[in-house]
C-alpha cells in the first residue's frame, strides 16, 4: 500500500474523530462548573489525553502540545490551584483554536502565532511550563504500515464508567460515514420503488380480473357446448378441451394466486427497504445540540447572567436535510431567551426566583411529527406592550390592537421587523428573528406555537416533520386531479350537512367537536373554478398550529406514505399552497398542499375587521351557482360590514336586479343558464341597471379571460386563487 495515500487517509480520519472528540470536550468543560465536576473531569481528561497520543502520532506537534497544556489545566483546577471559571474561560478558548488547527493541518504540524499565545496563556493559568515543540515527527513508512493504535486512555474513576464506554465503543465499529449524495440518491430510488411496487400491486389485481373474465368464458362455451347435439368424434374433441380448460384454470388460479404473494412479500420488502433509507437519513439532533451549552454560555457571560441548559431527549433523529434549518431556528429562540428573556440575577432575586436562570429544551416524536419544546423562566411577555409597539409602528389602529386577544397580540412577534432591539428589550425580547424562526418552520412543513406568563416565562414550540424523504398524506379529489395534504396536519374527515353549517362574524363556519371551525371550500381557495355542489360535501378538518380548518373536497382518494419530490418546472414552481408532488401507482401525479399556507389565507378570509359606518354599508348582489363558493365569498363580504344577497345562476340576478336596488354585484363566470360574461353584457346594456359596478370573480386568471370581462363591461376583474379581505375592500372601496 502507498505509504503517504495511507498518511493522508490517516490524517482525514484523524480531522472526523478530532471534530467529534472536541464537542465532547466542550460540553464536558462547561459541566465542570456543574455539580457534575467530577465526571466531567475524567471525561474531559480522557479525551484530551486520547488527542494527544493520536496527535503525536501523526505528527502533529502543535496539536498535541496544546492538549498537553489543557491537561496541566484541568489538573490544576482539580487540585484547587486555578479557579473553575478561569480554567473554564481558557480551555474553551483552547478548543477553538484547535478546531482551527484540525482544518490547517500544517499549521497542526509546525505551530503558528494562535498557537504559541494560546499555550501561552494555558501555561499562566496551570503554572506549569509547556516544552516547546520538537522536530516535527511523522509515522514511520514500512513496507506494510499498520494504521497507529490511540494510546490507552486513564481507567475510569468510577467502576460504572466502563460499561458506557464500551458501549459507545461498540456504537462506533457498527457506524460508517456515507455520502449525502449518495443517501439522497438511495432516499429517492427507494421512493420510486415503492411506487413501482404499488404499481404491481395493481397490476397483479388487474391480471386476476382479466383470469376471471377468461373463466367466465369458458363456462359460457361449456354451456353452450352441452346445449349443442354435435357427432360423436366432436363430442369427445370438446371433452378434452373441457378437461384442458379446467386444468389451464386451475393453473391460472394458482399462478394469480403465487404472483399475489410474490407482489405483497415485495411491496412488504421495499416499505421496509424505504423506512430504513428514511432512518439513515436521520441525524440525532446532538449533532446540533451539543454546540449549545457552549453558546448559551458565552451569550450569558457577555449579559452578566447565569444560565442553566437543560436538554433532553438529544438523542432522537431528525432529517438531515432539516437539519440546517433546525439549527438556525434554535439559535435565534435561544439568543433571545438568553440576551432578553431572562432577568439578570439581581432582578430575579428581587422577583424570588433562583439567580440562575433556566432554559429547558424538550424534544419528543408524535407519530411522524418531531416536537422541540425551548422552556425558560424568564419575564414572560407584556401583551399590552407588544399592542402597543404595534400601533406605535403602524402595523394596526388603537382599536383593532384593542379587540386582539392575548393569543392574537403574542402572535404579533412574527411580523417581520415588528421590533427593533432597543424595543425588544424594553417588553419581553422576543421580536428579533422570530419571522424567521416561523418562516423556516413552516417551509419544512411544521408550524410554531407560543404561550407565556408574564413574569413566569415563554414556552415556545416547534412542530415538523421527523423525515421529508416519505410522508404519510391524505389523498383527496378536487375535479378530476388529486390532491395531497400531510397526514400529520389532518384531525378529522366529515360530511357537512346544511343544519351544520353556521355564521360567526361574518364567516362560515362549521361545529366540529363542539366548537365553531371556519369552512372553506379548498377549490376556490386553490383557484380552481366553482365549489362542491353537493348537499353534504365531503370536508378535511386541518390543524395548523392552534388554528383549525374544514376544507371542502369534492372527494377522498386514500391514505398512504409517498415519496416526496420538489415541485419541478416552471408550473407548479414558486405557487402558492404548494409544497411538492408525489408519483402515485395508476401514473397520476399527486399535488401535495402546505397547510400552513393554507391557514394562512383561512385566517386572512376570517379575521373580523372593523365594519363599515352605517353609512358605507352597502347592498351587494352575489351571484355563483357553487353554494360553498357563495358562502365562503358572502363571508368576506360580510366581513366588511356589508349585506348580501345571493343568486344562483344569471338568470336569476338579472331578475332580481329588475325588482331591488344593489349598490354592488359579485359574479362568477362559469354558470349554468347565464354565464358572466352574458350577465355583465346584459346589465350594462340596461340603461336602469348599467351604473351598478361589476365585479367578476373568477378562477379563470389568464390576461385573455381578464380582457374577456373588462371587453363585457365588468368594473373589476379578481381571481378566486388570490382573494382577501383586503384585496377585495380595495376594489370595493375604489368602485363605491
Amino acid at each position: 500500500m502507498d505509504t503517504e495515500a495511507l498518511k493522508k487517509s490517516l490524517l482525514k480520519k484523524f480531522q472526523e474523530v478530532t471534530a467529534d472528540r472536541l464537542q465532547k470536550i466542550q460540553l464536558g468543560v462547561i459541566d465542570l462548573e456543574k455539580e457534575t465536576a467530577d465526571q466531567a473531569a475524567d471525561d474531559v481528561a480522557r479525551e484530551l489525553h486520547t488527542m494527544k497520543g493520536e496527535a503525536r502520532m501523526l505528527g502533529l506537534a502543535a496539536i498535541g502540545q496544546l492538549a498537553h497544556a489543557a491537561e496541566d489545566v484541568l489538573r490544576a483546577e482539580r487540585e484547587g490551584k486555578t479557579a473553575t471559571e478561569t480554567a473554564t474561560d481558557v480551555m474553551l478558548r483552547a478548543c477553538d483554536v484547535l478546531s482551527d488547527l484540525i482544518e490547517d493541518l500544517d499549521a497542526a504540524h509546525t505551530g503558528s502565532t494562535a498557537t504559541e499565545e494560546m499555550v501561552k496563556a494555558l501555561s499562566e493559568v496551570s503554572g506549569h511550563p509547556v516544552p516547546a515543540l520538537g522536530p516535527v515527527r511523522k509515522p514511520a513508512a514500512s513496507a506494510a504500515p499498520r494504521a497507529p493504535e490511540p494510546p490507552v486512555a486513564p481507567p475510569p474513576a468510577r467502576e460504572e464508567e466502563a460499561p458506557n464506554t464500551a458501549k459507545g465503543n461498540s456504537i462506533a465499529d457498527r457506524s460508517i460515514r456515507v455520502n449525502v449524495e449518495v443517501l439522497d440518491s438511495l432516499g429517492l430510488l427507494a421512493g420510486d420503488l415503492l411506487v413501482e411496487s404499488a404499481r404491481g400491486r395493481l397490476r397483479s389485481t388487474e391480471t386476476a380480473a382479466l383470469f376471471e373474465r377468461f373463466s367466465r368464458l369458458g363456462d359460457r362455451f361449456l354451456r353452450m357446448s352441452e346445449e349443442v347435439d354435435v357427432p360423436d368424434a366432436i363430442r369427445a374433441e370438446l371433452e378434452r378441451a373441457e378437461a384442458d380448460l379446467h386444468m389451464l384454470r386451475d393453473d391460472a388460479f394458482r399462478f394469480v394466486r403465487r404472483n399475489g404473494d410474490g407482489i405483497e412479500t415485495l411491496h412488504g420488502n421495499l416499505a421496509q427497504l424505504a423506512d430504513h433509507v428514511a432512518e439513515a437519513r436521520l441525524v440525532p439532533l446532538a449533532t446540533v445540540f451539543d454546540a449549545f451549552p457552549r453558546a448559551v454560555r458565552d451569550i450569558a457571560k457577555t449579559q452578566e447572567k447565569d444560565v442553566d441548559l437543560v436538554i433532553e431527549n438529544a438523542d432522537i433523529g431528525v432529517d438531515r436535510s432539516m437539519l440546517a434549518d433546525v439549527r438556525d431556528a434554535l439559535v435565534h429562540l435561544l439568543r433571545n431567551a438568553v440576551d432578553h428573556g431572562l432577568e439578570s440575577p439581581d432582578l430575579r432575586q428581587q422577583m424570588g426566583k433562583p439567580a440562575t436562570g433556566r432554559i429547558r429544551i424538550r424534544v419528543r416524536v408524535d407519530g411522524d411529527m418531531l416536537h422541540i419544546e425551548v422552556e425558560d423562566d424568564g419575564r414572560g411577555m407584556d401583551t399590552d406592550r407588544l399592542k402597543q409597539v404595534a400601533v406605535n409602528k403602524r402595523l394596526l389602529s388603537p382599536v383593532q390592537a384593542a379587540a386582539l386577544s392575548e393569543r392574537e397580540a403574542i402572535e404579533l412577534i412574527f411580523r417581520p421587523g415588528f421590533s427593533t432591539r432597543e424595543q425588544v428589550s424594553e417588553l419581553s425580547g422576543r421580536g428579533v428573528g422570530m419571522d424567521v424562526v416561523k418562516r423556516k418552520v413552516e417551509t419544512l412543513g411544521g408550524s410554531v406555537g407560543v404561550s407565556s406568563r408574564q413574569g413566569r416565562g415563554t414556552t415556545i414550540t416547534l412542530r415538523l416533520p421527523q423525515s421529508l424523504a416519505l410522508m404519510k398524506v391524505l389523498l383527496v379529489r378536487l375535479g378530476d386531479d388529486v390532491y395531497g395534504m400531510p397526514a400529520a396536519d389532518v384531525v378529522a374527515v366529515m360530511r357537512i350537512k346544511p343544519d351544520d353549517r353556521m355564521e360567526v362574524f361574518g364567516t362560515l363556519a362549521v361545529r366540529h367537536r363542539g366548537k365553531p371551525t371556519a369552512l372553506v371550500a379548498l377549490g376556490p381557495l386553490l383557484g380552481l373554478n366553482g365549489g362542491n355542489r353537493f348537499d353534504k360535501p365531503p370536508a378535511v378538518v386541518v390543524r395548523h398550529g392552534d388554528d383549525y380548518a374544514a376544507l371542502v373536497v369534492d372527494g377522498f382518494v386514500d391514505e398512504r406514505e409517498v415519496a416526496v419530490k420538489p415541485c419541478g418546472g416552471e408550473f407548479l414552481k414558486g405557487a402558492p399552497f404548494i409544497a411538492g408532488t408525489a408519483a402515485l401507482e395508476d401514473g397520476r401525479i399527486a399535488v401535495l398542499l402546505h397547510v400552513p399556507d393554507i391557514m394562512t389565507e383561512v385566517r386572512r378570509m376570517a379575521r373580523p375587521v372593523t365594519q363599515a359606518p352605517a353609512s358605507r354599508r352597502l347592498r351587494v348582489l352575489l351571484v355563483d351557482d357553487s353554494p360553498i363558493a357563495r358562502a365562503t365569498e358572502g363571508a368576506l363580504v360580510k366581513a366588511l360590514g356589508h349585506n348580501v344577497e345571493e343568486a344562483q345562476d344569471g338568470e336569476e340576478a338579472y331578475a332580481k336586479v329588475q325588482t331591488n336596488t344593489y349598490d354592488l354585484i359579485l359574479t362568477d363566470v362559469q354558470m349554468p343558464k347565464l354565464d358572466g360574461f352574458s350577465l355583465t353584457r346584459r346589465l350594462k346594456a340596461t340603461p336602469s341597471v348599467a351604473r351598478i359596478p361589476v365585479i367578476i370573480l373568477s378562477s379563470l386568471a389568464s390576461p385573455e379571460d381578464k380582457r374577456r370581462g373588462l371587453d363585457a363591461g365588468a368594473d373589476a376583474y379578481l381571481v378566486k386563487g388570490e382573494l382577501g379581505v383586503e384585496s377585495l375592500a380595495q376594489s370595493i372601496d375604489r368602485l363605491t
